[in-house]
């Protein structure tokens, strides 16, 4: 794992980010945190030239509209043409009949390297169904990671599930990874910000995109957990949130090689 941070911080990988307005600033300073550098562009006119000088393509699919769907759609299949890894976060896939459609016209036309998202989320996208009751909900955490596995073998892609316990997945390999904070889910965008972490993590180590996926979601689990050591009594979760853009900037690859807490299943 320190390899695979240290090759981020080196080549400094820029990633397209079409992602939703509640979280981009977030997700911004995260990535300029861990090593990377962000550039925001979601319109359908400069998708394919963005894409096309980027290391990564992360979409998000928090706040999507027609305009957005069509951007990602357009960059979508320009990573694919240019051979960079294009990451998918599904926001609320299962929350609306569109939502879930969209979601999956976008996994049927492009091939992504990473797939990343709640339990709710990946079960909707399986078939398995699914709950959600909004963009960060994941109301049924004991959803099985069959619906993970699934996904990853039909998309060929690896597929990272957040819960309590995080799952990385190609189909075949399974890792548990258990490094976080409770107090994460009392932050709006932590699901956002992993996946564009995972997306500079792949972008940084492309021949290596499932030991790459499972550093990042170390490095953005362990970040949550020093930021939670950080809280004071007068710290709330506004505290919290820049706790952890302190920690992912201030991590080094000899921390998350120590600290990473992962099992092989």
């Amino acid at each position: 794992m320190e390899a695979l941070l240290n090759n981020l911080r080196e080549k400094k990988p820029l990633i397209h980010c079409i992602t939703n307005y509640v979280t981009a600033n977030d997700v911004a300073n995260a990535l300029l945190a861990i090593g990377g550098a962000p550039v925001m562009a979601d319109s359908e006119a400069e998708a394919e030239d963005i894409t096309s000088i980027s290391a990564a393509l992360y979409i998000n699919t928090g706040t999507l509209n027609d305009m957005r769907q069509a951007a990602m759609l357009r960059a979508g299949r320009a990573a694919n043409a240019a051979g960079i890894p294009a990451l998918l976060d599904p926001v609320g896939a299962g929350a609306s009949r569109g939502r879930t459609d969209a979601v999956k016209k976008l996994i049927y036309a492009v091939k992504f390297a990473v797939i990343r998202g709640n339990a709710s989320e990946i079960a909707a996208i399986s078939g398995a169904g699914g709950f959600t009751k909004g963009v960060d909900a994941a109301p049924d955490d004991s959803l099985p990671v069959d619906s993970a596995r699934a996904v990853a073998a039909d998309t060929k892609s690896v597929v990272v599930m957040s819960g309590k316990t995080d799952v990385v997945t190609d189909g075949r390999r399974c890792v548990f990874v258990k490094n976080g904070s409770e107090l994460m889910s009392r932050v709006t965008g932590t699901g956002c910000v992993l996946s564009a972490i995972v997306a500079a993590f792949v972008a940084a180590n492309p021949e290596n995109t499932f030991d790459a996926a499972v550093a990042a979601v170390c490095a953005m689990g362990l970040a949550g957990q020093k930021a939670a050591e950080r809280m004071s009594g007068a710290d709330g979760s506004f505290s919290y949130r820049g706790y952890m853009i302190d920690a992912l900037y201030n991590m080094s690859g000899r921390t998350l090689e120590k600290e990473a807490r992962y099992e092989i299943v």
